[in-house]
């Protein structure tokens, strides 16, 4: 029995680790899917059914009016602004995290290593603590409630940096001598030969900055004063159902509406990039 076992778990590719790891990773799964199920379900259903004696994790009864609700409110120019926002601060990241990576990874200069870590350090600093100064720079420009000060904020993140400097410390050497041999300098390396290589990378850190910027709220709701500049996170936030200490029974299915519209999104890029997203993230985890 557990030579068949073996023979047919070495056939899929597995051990007899995965049989453990399979389910454990399965049930994790499910309890993170939970409170999503429950959140599209709230959101359709009907608001005496939401507060109930038994759970009912499917609507017996399904409407779509905490839609339409929710769609009363700008809630078309809050998307706009979080898709400009998103999108320009995401791409901006992940070439300037591109370029920084590439030269952390491939150019030799004194301190590399320190600056590196500095980096890395960063990380345990709260973003919190430098949104003030942020907030009093961009004010004293005039560039308040705009999208330049949405955007720049946004287009440097460490994370970026890490994931492009592992993979361009396994970038083939090969393919550098071979460039400068014909003359290449080190921007045409860069965005001639090792950026358009850099695919994989690439599409995992636009995924994971994309969501961070479409969920930002602590920043947009700072700095934006103009109901028409609100980004979606800031302006759903109008949906919440306590008001003070009382808690509006009736405004939890639309607030469920709303947050539901929020994810969409993010969802629907992990969905069609989840390949390219796993195969970047582990694609400078084994050194060649």
């Amino acid at each position: 029995m557990g030579s068949w076992l073996d023979d047919r778990l070495e056939a899929r590719g597995l051990d007899r680790t995965d049989l453990f790891l399979w389910p454990l990773g399965m049930g994790v799964a499910v309890l993170w899917a939970l409170p999503f199920i429950w959140m599209v379900s709230t959101s359709l259903k009907y608001p005496g059914d939401v507060m109930t004696r038994d759970i009912e994790w499917l609507p017996h009864r399904i409407t779509l009016d905490n839609y339409i609700k929710v769609f009363d409110y700008p809630v078309v120019r809050w998307g706009l602004n979080s898709v400009i926002q998103a999108t320009v601060a995401t791409a901006l990241c992940v070439l300037f995290g591109a370029m920084a990576g590439y030269a952390l990874a491939r150019l030799r200069f004194r301190g590399r290593d320190t600056l590196f870590y500095v980096f890395l350090a960063s990380l345990m600093i709260p973003a919190e603590v430098s949104v003030v100064p942020l907030l009093l720079g961009f004010v004293k420009l005039g560039w308040a409630s705009s999208y330049q000060a949405l955007i720049l904020p946004s287009i440097g993140n460490v994370f970026s940096v890490y994931i492009f400097r592992q993979f361009f410390l396994a970038f083939p050497k090969e393919l550098e001598e071979a460039a400068r041999m014909d003359g290449a300098g080190v921007f045409n390396l860069f965005f001639r030969i090792a950026l358009p290589l850099a695919r994989a990378p690439a599409i995992a850190a636009s995924v994971i900055i994309f969501t961070l910027n479409w969920n930002n709220f602590l920043w947009p709701l700072l700095v934006t004063f103009d109901e028409s500049m609100k980004t979606l996170p800031v302006g759903i936030a109008a949906f919440t159902p306590v008001v003070g200490t009382r808690t509006q029974i009736e405004g939890y299915s639309v607030a469920m509406a709303a947050v539901t519209i929020l994810s969409i999104p993010s969802l629907l890029l992990f969905c069609f990039l989840q390949r390219y997203f796993i195969q970047g993230l582990s694609s400078g985890s084994v050194k060649q």
